[in-house]
């Protein structure tokens, strides 16, 4: 038995197919169920039923792909602990939330690709609760969402706090506002799956209005369908601050900031414990916070100041 046996019994594990398994793994699927079967027959136990369709893991070989994975990441510990090289190697799979991908992706990932060249990294953009789902399942390896979650079963690593702003306010002379000053207003969210809208809601402590006046209701997808609808029927909406900072000038003098204490949301990398990599979390941990030095008003604020929104 040798690693890489180990890291074939993982992929058909984790792909419940033997031919995309040999696939992600480089190697032809003759290989790969060689390989696999005569580690059952050394072991005498059987990992896979290959009668059913997908694959599926036996009871037996569930508890040995769990050691393996023990196994195989320990290992890497060990390579990288003597390696002259920091880079990432393998593959990542990293979960990321709509309302962070739309603008923290475009920053962290050209720095990302370019340090680990041999570093294959598959972005997902999900939900919260897909997130959780997935890492539970090792589909995904790291999460990037809004936190506290509030879940042991999850390690959270906080990489920044964004504040959140108010959209839509022309005429109003303040230069910063409160929760009183959007409660009268027709409010435009994001539609339900969304933390953003929760947080946005709790922020205000108010339900989603309709405009009495208007015969439409409509819940958003992404931030510029929001902008839209703004500017197009009025009223107000929330955005996180890194998204407004890439706006046009005539729609940043549509926005206004909180006063203190100013509510933010917390934003981390997470991952399950029985999956994770930690040479992985480290890397992408400091190097995001790195990149995100000096890009969120936060900086300028004590952490008194600052508010974070639950989900």
């Amino acid at each position: 038995m040798n690693f890489q046996q180990l890291e074939y019994a993982i992929a058909v594990h984790k792909h419940k197919h033997f031919s995309i398994a040999a696939e992600s793994c480089n190697v032809t699927q003759a290989t790969l169920s060689a390989m696999i079967k005569k580690m059952e027959e050394e072991l005498k136990v059987v990992f896979f039923d290959r009668s059913r369709k997908p694959i599926k893991t036996t009871d037996a070989g569930v508890v040995f792909v769990n050691r393996a994975k023990n196994i195989i990441k320990q290992k890497n510990e060990l390579y990288h602990l003597y390696s002259t090289s920091t880079n990432l190697e393998g593959e990542i799979h990293l979960g990321v939330i709509p309302t962070v991908a739309s603008s923290l992706l475009a920053i962290i990932l050209p720095t990302i690709l370019k340090e680990n060249p041999d570093l294959k990294l598959h972005i997902h953009e999900i939900t919260t609760d897909e997130i959780k789902q997935e890492l539970v399942h090792d589909k995904i390896d790291l999460g990037i969402l809004a936190t506290p979650l509030n879940d042991k079963r999850f390690e959270e690593d906080i990489l920044y706090y964004e504040p959140m702003l108010l959209y839509g306010m022309e005429d109003s002379d303040k230069n910063f506002v409160s929760s009183k000053d959007v409660q009268d207003n027709t409010i435009w969210l994001l539609e339900e799956g969304h933390c953003f809208r929760n947080q946005a809601m709790t922020i205000c402590n108010l339900k989603e209005k309709k405009d009495k006046k208007s015969n439409l209701y409509f819940q958003a997808n992404s931030f510029e369908t929001l902008l839209k609808l703004t500017d197009e029927f009025k009223g107000l909406t929330l955005l996180p601050e890194l998204y407004c900072n890439d706006m046009k000038p005539e729609r940043k003098q549509k926005i206004k900031p909180f006063q203190k204490p100013i509510p933010v949301r917390e934003i981390s990398l997470i991952h399950y414990r029985k999956h994770a990599n930690n040479l992985s979390v480290d890397y992408l941990v400091r190097t995001i916070k790195k990149l995100m030095e000096g890009r969120l008003s936060t900086a300028n604020f004590k952490s008194s100041d600052l508010e974070i929104v639950g989900l």
